[in-house]
């Protein structure tokens, strides 16, 4: 995998939220699988499964996720989100020469809801409307953070079943 090193770049809202980033390396596994797992929480809740079985189920989906994004976006930023020096998260951003594709954006529980998400997605933003980018994401319909991306501009572009493909312009913002 990647070197473990601190990286920083111009996202002035993020850094003024206190939030760092670092590659991530393969000691990075369990923190991403803990973060995954928190994002598949409620949907797993009314399942009749044992909480083996469900620890058991989020680490297989876990694998396999990583898996099909390393293998799909290759060249993407592998990022731990890092709050007052505590990790909180994860961005894999992918930026090709067409657009921005946010791969994923996840941030523990705890740190959800107080605005850290938001300071990071807006200086994604405005990193790809300096470049003359859109930006796209798949969100999950039901996800939670579904008002903020359409608060912030993105529109659905493209139903996929569980999720929407949405995209952000400088224009639709």
């Amino acid at each position: 995998m990647h070197q473990n090193a601190a990286v920083s770049f111009d996202w002035v809202r993020a850094a003024g939220a206190g939030l760092t980033f670092r590659t991530i390396t393969d000691a990075d596994l369990p923190f991403l699988a803990r973060v995954y797992a928190s994002t598949r929480t409620e949907e797993l809740a009314p399942l009749p499964w044992s909480d083996a079985e469900k620890a058991s189920f989020l680490d297989m989906q876990f694998r396999a996720q990583h898996t099909h994004y390393q293998t799909y976006y290759p060249d993407a930023l592998w990022l731990v989100v890092k709050h007052d020096g505590r990790d909180i998260g994860r961005l894999y951003l992918d930026r090709t020469p067409d657009e921005h594709c946010i791969v994923d954006i996840a941030l523990l529980p705890a740190h959800r809801g107080k605005g850290l998400g938001e300071a990071l997605l807006r200086d994604l933003l405005d990193e790809a409307a300096a470049a003359g980018k859109p930006v796209a994401i798949h969100v999950e319909k039901n996800n939670p953070a579904m008002r903020l991306y359409r608060r912030l501009g993105f529109k659905a572009e493209e139903d996929k079943g569980v999720y929407d493909l949405m995209r952000w312009t400088a224009t639709s913002a």
